[in-house]
């Protein structure tokens, strides 16, 4: 692993007309920006559908893909749109914040025009279609299925379902294939068109050396395919209800825990079939991705399992995880991955061992190396050179809301004696060139930091509801001041891309 760097920067915080980032022309632009940057890694969140609450961590399926991110100018451009079908439609009137409400209505209707369209000119029969169609067919017509009953059933939730539909039935979905036709056709047409443009940015980002650096998050919705189809995957009673469901230990962050609702797998159950499901969605990820973030690391050795219905995440208790096997059967069947360990938090003997056993790099953050005190672990002179270091991640505050918000004034004395804070020098950049000059192989930036933003452009707030995964970039802000200043940090602290390197 070369000294590298990178910024994180998911999808839906791109600058685009339609409410919300796209695979268009502001992706490209994005990837134009790290290369002249001399960036090696773009890090995204997951890219698959989302539900209520519109976390990238809780999906309708492990393997669809969020067509919110379909970008229409390239449907205009293929003959399915015209500019006439998006007059008048309101994705929302802030330009630096997603509105879900109105891009979750608005942009289905004009997708719904595109299939129509589309069907109209090639009808089902297009060679490209059926060749992904047959690819995929053993996730994707299920989750079309999933999905058009979800919606004929008024988005009411799968386990909610009339009890006939709680369980997926060979034949009875023969008759919703045949009763729904169109609304089936919809979603398989969506995930071909999502694939499509996703493989085309992708492609664009290798070919100028950038790697995509992809996030797999471990559990899966309680409201998924995953349920649906497979429910010997989980923890689950006789009823369909999960017995036990995930979440987290009360902590310093959270004096009651945190209760994801998530349900368990049936580890033992996997272990006797080989982990096959869990080789088939790491196989896919590694289509989608250069590299993956494994989520939740620490799960694999112990998790946190909460009675289902439990009142609170203190009813908990940790259980042993698949550990060493698991990982050995990942290697033997589909060799040495990308992979790096999202270990943070509060992480065991035990977990440490796991990650040396894998020898996947680890995580380090540097809002977790000052406590105004003593000497910590995640002091950039204590880092590991085979790890990914941050100023923080889509779960922390930005570096100057964390600054200026949530550490005391002997922690800042720390933070600028530490790191020798420059006059006149921002927190935000102050904290960049911290993480620059680490010995950590890898340096990823927020897009946050790097433009110096408070906690009002904060991602997510674990454990709430509301305004999360909204922030988006403004499209001035990629401007001339702020690529030479993360050249300067590349190019002073020895980060640029090799590759680029190498073809001068």
């Amino acid at each position: 692993m070369e000294r590298s760097s990178g910024v994180l920067m998911h999808i839906s915080s791109l600058p685009s007309n339609y409410g919300i980032g796209t695979f268009g022309k502001s992706a490209y632009e994005f990837v134009d920006f790290l290369v002249e940057t001399r960036q090696t890694f773009w890090q995204i969140l997951p890219l698959t559908t989302t539900t209520i609450g519109n976390s990238p961590y809780k999906s309708f399926s492990a393997f669809a893909g969020n067509t919110n991110f379909i970008d229409f100018d390239l449907l205009i451009e293929a003959g399915y749109l015209d500019k006439e079908d998006l007059k008048e439609k309101d994705f929302g009137q802030e330009m630096d914040k997603v509105n879900y409400n109105q891009i979750n209505v608005q942009k289905r209707i004009v997708l719904e025009k595109a299939v129509q369209n589309y069907l109209e000119q090639n009808g089902m029969n297009d060679k490209s279609l059926q060749a992904f169609i047959d690819e995929n067919e053993k996730w994707l017509l299920p989750y079309a299925q999933f999905m058009t009953l979800r919606e004929y059933f008024n988005q009411e939730k799968s386990y909610n379902w009339p009890k006939d539909y709680r369980k997926y039935d060979n034949e009875r979905m023969n008759k919703v294939n045949q009763q729904h036709k169109n609304q089936i056709k919809y979603h398989l047409v969506t995930q071909y068109w999502f694939f499509e443009q996703w493989k085309n940015l992708k492609k664009y980002a290798n070919d100028h050396y950038i790697q995509i650096f992809g996030d797999l998050p471990i559990y899966v919705s309680r409201d998924s395919v995953e349920m649906w189809t497979s429910p010997e995957l989980f923890l689950l009673k006789e009823d369909g209800t999960p017995k036990v469901v995930s979440g987290t230990p009360p902590d310093n962050f959270a004096a009651e825990g945190q209760y994801w609702g998530t349900p368990i797998y049936d580890w033992n159950y996997m272990e006797e079939n080989g982990y096959d499901w869990w080789l088939k969605r790491l196989k896919a990820s590694f289509e989608w991705y250069d590299y993956v973030r494994l989520d939740h690391f620490r799960g694999f050795e112990s998790f946190w399992e909460i009675p289902y219905g439990a009142d609170s995440a203190k009813e908990g208790r940790w259980v042993s995880g698949p550990g060493k096997k698991f990982f050995e059967c990942i290697r033997k069947e589909l060799g040495d991955l990308k992979i790096v360990a999202e270990d943070l938090g509060h992480i065991t003997k035990e977990v440490q061992q796991l990650l040396r056993f894998t020898e996947f790099p680890g995580m380090v953050l540097l809002q977790d190396a000052f406590n105004g005190k003593d000497e910590s672990e995640a002091m950039p002179h204590n880092h590991q050179k085979h790890s990914f270091l941050y100023v923080g991640t889509h779960d922390s505050s930005t570096g100057y809301g964390w600054y200026t918000e949530y550490i005391d004034d002997q922690q800042r004395k720390q933070v600028d004696a530490y790191l020798k804070r420059c006059p006149n020098e921002s927190i935000s950049d102050l904290l960049i060139r911290g993480v620059a000059a680490s010995p950590s192989r890898v340096a990823i930036y927020t897009m946050q930091d790097l433009l110096q933003l408070d906690n009002s452009a904060r991602m997510n707030v674990p454990g709430t509801t509301g305004d999360n995964w909204t922030w988006r970039i403004k499209s001035e802000a990629l401007n001339n001041p702020l690529k030479e200043k993360l050249l300067y940090y590349t190019q002073t602290y020895y980060r640029e891309n090799k590759e680029m390197i190498a073809i001068r």
